[in-house]
């Protein structure tokens, strides 16, 4: 029958899958819904995950349980919720050996294994993770819509949102964010943004990210201005890594992560830039967070054979 192990990432908008076999070489991938943690309905994100850990067995021609499955999920920071998610997975017996941890967690792992550096994640929201040589971690940002998640989609979206309400009532200057934001959203007036934001979800307001760079590269100063924001608050979360964590005997490598920083994307470039002044050096290639967990699923099952 052979071992095989499983990870998973899984996002607000979609989850992955990848299967490892017994040596460690990837197998497969798979892709289904999303599956956030909702801390009101755990076992959502878990049936959503096993949906997909059945496609990428089945492609795999892997029985079920697999050996190990470890994932990595968007909302699980709290520990109640990880814990729930976990005992539903285990529940559904997709795996001998389970763990559910976040999609931070699995970057990191992918990109830097059990060795120092710093991962920077910015998509619908935003978090720095550390590691030092001395294997001390660290921590910034994270903290959530309401108190954080600076530099993200998320703060972007909503950025651009007050700008256009400040322009609205005279306090602040023209903008081409205004009419742009209004013909994306389909609604005539900016009073009705009022309506739009109170009822739009995080990923609605960071879905505004494109409008923003559009009108950017248009010669929009006020949207310049949004995005210019974003990089120094991005910058600044993995600038205080580094400096909570120091001090490092050489410089460490920074490996960026989510939505906002893949490569071609309009904030990547800026922010190479400014980690690059700070003699921070780039990981050459974007974290895989399936592949960190799928990793992470093989050490879990080698571990308790111990």
């Amino acid at each position: 029958m052979g071992e095989w192990f499983i990870g998973v990432d899984g996002g607000g908008t979609r989850t992955r899958a990848v299967v490892l076999d017994g040596e460690g070489r990837e197998v497969t991938r798979a892709e289904g819904p999303g599956s956030l943690a909702d801390p009101r309905r755990p076992e959502a994100a878990a049936e959503a995950i096993a949906a997909t850990v059945r496609d990428a067995a089945a492609t795999a021609g892997a029985d079920l349980p697999c050996t190990g499955l470890w994932a990595a999920i968007a909302g699980v920071g709290r520990e109640t919720v990880r814990s729930s998610v976990e005992m539903a997975l285990e529940r559904m017996g997709l795996a001998r050996h389970v763990r559910v941890g976040t999609d931070v967690e699995a970057s990191f792992h992918d990109a830097f294994a059990d060795g120092p550096g710093i991962l920077l994640v910015a998509g619908t929201g935003s978090v720095a993770w550390g590691r030092n040589e001395a294997g001390r971690e660290g921590r910034v940002g994270g903290w959530g819509s309401l108190l954080g998640d600076e530099g993200s989609g998320y703060a972007i979206g909503l950025d651009s949102l007050r700008r256009v309400a400040r322009n609205a009532d005279g306090r602040g200057p023209e903008t081409q964010l205004r009419e742009a934001i209004l013909s994306y959203l389909g609604i005539e007036g900016a009073d009705e943004l009022v309506t739009w934001a109170s009822q739009a979800d995080k990923s609605e307001i960071a879905a505004l990210v494109p409008v923003v760079v559009e009108s950017s590269r248009r010669g929009d100063a006020v949207a310049g201005e949004v995005l210019v924001k974003a990089v120094e608050e991005l910058s600044g979360h993995a600038l205080t890594v580094l400096m909570n964590l120091g001090p490092w005997s050489f410089p460490p490598r920074i490996a960026l992560a989510g939505g906002l920083l893949e490569p071609g994307r309009p904030l990547r470039r800026a922010l190479e830039v400014s980690l690059s002044e700070q003699r921070l050096r780039l990981l050459p290639r974007q974290p895989d967070a399936a592949m960190g967990a799928a990793k992470q699923a093989r050490e879990l099952a080698v571990r308790a054979a111990r």
